[in-house]
């Protein structure tokens, strides 16, 4: 089994605020990341794939397709957007890193076998370079 990654980066403001609570119990949670005018971040994206190369070409996954995909259904979704009021697939979720990368998983999964018969196995989310999420599937 081989696994093979490709990176991309995205630029994205968001809010962590839940409606049902109140400011306070808002800021004291979610501290500056509740602030009423968003605030944004620079987004790393790592996609994992494994698989067996194929006999005739020797790739697990033709990487210039895996980043089409990747910016297709990905990146220009979310680039420079705000995930709260911009992003379709996040309509109605806070959108914190962890439900970014559930989010993700699920168009990628889903889009995967149109360039490969390999199989997702992670997604590694750098919210910043300190802070990211991985996330293996169900």
């Amino acid at each position: 089994m081989i696994y093979i990654s490709r990176q991309e980066h995205f630029n994205a403001a968001h809010k962590l605020y839940n409606p049902k609570w109140s400011e306070e119990r808002n800021r004291e949670v979610f501290g500056p990341c509740a602030n009423t005018n968003w605030h944004g971040h620079n987004y790393d994206l790592i996609v994992t794939v494994k698989g067996e190369p194929d006999p005739e070409t020797g790739f697990v996954v033709d990487l210039k397709a895996l980043s089409d995909l990747l910016r297709t259904h990905i990146t220009e979704q979310v680039d420079h957007k705000n995930l709260n009021l911009d992003v379709p697939f996040m309509a109605g979720q806070m959108a914190s890193t962890e439900n970014l990368a559930i989010a993700f998983w699920q168009i990628i999964e889903r889009e995967l076998p149109a360039i490969t018969p390999a199989k997702l196995h992670c997604i590694k989310l750098y919210e910043t370079p300190r802070n990211f999420v991985e996330y293996y599937g169900n």
